[in-house]
């Protein structure tokens, strides 16, 4: 006589094989990923090498590696492999970008070639998959216009099902790098690493940047500042059910037609910021009408009554350019700039201005630039 399974008993069961289909598809996913000696292998460090000198060959630094990159790299391979290897340092410099202090801990050639292969042959394949899809800074394929094509997405669904009424709730991180927990940070390692190796690796270049934080300059603080946050973007999607929910970094935005429930959100999401480490910046968190228009990203976004996702360039970055131009153009007669400079700097931001609306924005700066660099010559 066969006896019957309890409802328990079923549901038990039910979630054993779900574990076990899940450690399978783990295991396909990490195949390569998670072996010290496959990850670090030489003709992966020599990619990363490959990788790490474009655009920065002129350097002295640079110029002095590649002169014995195969022996360079041949060694640092045999200290990986024997477990004697150890970051050299930084070379730390500060930046003033609009005002803002930004402590820069580059890292020397040689370091940035083993950080390169590992974010490269083992976070990165890792950690990826476990991202929401609009997660998009510092990913293969993504980045800023990748974020804004998703704004302008959601904008428009939203508009679909309920026009112009609706909510924005823009939310910003505080010192986003100097505040991230390397205990958060090293769970992640035991829990999706199981060689012992990498995670020991993982966590030297982890614990070199301090107590806590990670220094801007480095791409594992990119790659792992971006995965710090995964628990949150995870919440948003699914458990406070925000389908029009992206973030770039410390940037982040949640639409919804309900004010009420963007408020509610905004608690569950300092709840979830305290339990990370994470500090919300309360002066650039605001919640939004649609209708009046927002910033994000450094772009003036506009709902408009038709539907149209309107961009336009935030005015603070227009009057840092036209002064800007004006500098390069005391440089130019100075003799300390070639024109040729200043025109692919022109030329970059032209490319820049053309993905937003903004045609008479681009005509005044396109006279501004034949006035003081085309006309004067001729």
């Amino acid at each position: 006589m066969l006896c019957k399974m309890t409802s328990e008993e079923r549901r038990k069961g039910r979630y054993a094989r779900r574990q076990a289909k899940r450690a399978e598809k783990k295991a396909d996913r990490m195949n390569g990923h998670d072996d010290f000696g496959a990850v670090f292998s030489y003709r992966n460090l020599y990619h990363s090498y490959r990788c790490c000198r474009r655009g920065v060959s002129w350097k002295a630094s640079v110029q002095r590696y590649i002169a014995t990159a195969p022996m360079s790299i041949a060694q640092t391979r045999h200290r990986l492999m024997n477990g004697t290897y150890k970051s050299p340092g930084f070379y730390e410099f500060d930046l003033y970008e609009r005002g803002k202090h930004r402590h820069i801990r580059s890292t020397v050639i040689g370091e940035r070639v083993v950080q390169r292969c590992l974010c490269d042959n083992a976070l990165v394949p890792a950690l990826m998959p476990t991202m929401i899809y609009d997660n998009g800074a510092s990913m293969k394929g993504k980045g800023y216009d990748f974020c804004m094509r998703r704004l302008v997405c959601h904008l428009q669904r939203h508009y679909r099902k309920y026009g112009q009424e609706g909510y924005i709730l823009l939310f910003d991180f505080s010192r986003f790098f100097d505040n991230v927990s390397h205990a958060l940070v090293k769970g992640i390692f035991e829990k999706t690493f199981s060689d012992v190796r990498i995670r020991k690796l993982a966590g030297h270049f982890v614990d070199a940047f301090g107590d806590v934080g990670l220094g801007l300059g480095s791409q594992i603080s990119q790659v792992l500042a971006l995965s710090s946050a995964n628990r949150l973007d995870h919440a948003i999607k699914e458990v406070m059910r925000i389908h029009g929910y992206a973030r770039y970094m410390d940037d982040g935005y949640l639409i919804h037609p309900s004010k009420a429930h963007l408020k509610k959100c905004l608690k569950m999401i300092a709840e979830i910021c305290g339990e990370l480490g994470i500090t919300l910046n309360r002066k650039k968190t605001q919640l939004v009408k649609l209708s009046h228009g927002f910033t994000w990203l450094k772009a003036r976004v506009y709902l408009a009554r038709t539907g149209k996702v309107i961009r336009k360039i935030c005015k603070q970055s227009i009057v840092r350019t036209r002064r800007r131009m004006k500098r390069l153009k005391k440089k130019l007669d100075a003799g300390r700039l070639q024109f040729r400079d200043i025109y692919n700097s022109w030329q970059s931001w032209k490319g820049y201005a053309q993905k937003f609306h903004a045609w008479r924005t681009l005509q005044s700066m396109s006279g501004l630039y034949l006035k003081l660099f085309i006309e004067g010559v001729w």
